[in-house]
């Protein structure tokens, strides 16, 4: 399946690209948290229930995988899916592995210090396009998802 690339669309002109995009973002957050720890209750059993004394990092694990992997393959995590919000690069293209890989990294360096995913939180809410701290650094901004006919 291809895809043609666009330009990121202009938050002035554009704007409805960017309407709500960090309370879908929040949103998209909460149901992708809920999917990685039932992802993790499966997994559970497979590791003899010993998982249990490493279930923080399990998640980190799990979660990190589920995003990349989701990233990849459609731009998007499935809470962003549902929420109808997709990962850009700024070249306009979906994300590759290497971008999804990336930007993972990112959300979770971000998710380690508080005072950086503040500045993230802040930027989301400040800046025209909406863009958190990796956003900044990657060139990546989240988009409502166009209507496919």
């Amino acid at each position: 399946m291809s895809h043609r690339s666009f330009t990121l669309p202009d938050p002035e002109i554009q704007s409805e690209f960017y309407a709500d995009v960090p309370f879908k973002r929040f949103i998209a957050w909460v149901v992708d948290s809920i999917l990685v720890v039932l992802l993790c209750v499966v997994v559970l059993p497979l590791t003899a229930f010993t998982g249990i004394f490493f279930f923080s990092f399990l998640l980190l694990v799990v979660g990190f995988a589920y995003r990349v992997i989701t990233l990849a393959n459609g731009s998007a995590t499935w809470g962003m899916r549902l929420v109808s919000i997709e990962m850009r690069r700024a070249d306009g293209d979906r994300f590759d592995l290497g971008t999804a890989f990336l930007h993972t990294l990112g959300f979770h360096v971000s998710f380690a210090f508080f005072v950086v995913q503040i500045v993230s939180i802040v930027l989301m809410l400040t800046t025209n396009r909406a863009q958190g701290l990796t956003d900044h650094l990657l060139g990546t901004v989240a988009i409502n998802r166009v209507a496919r006919s």
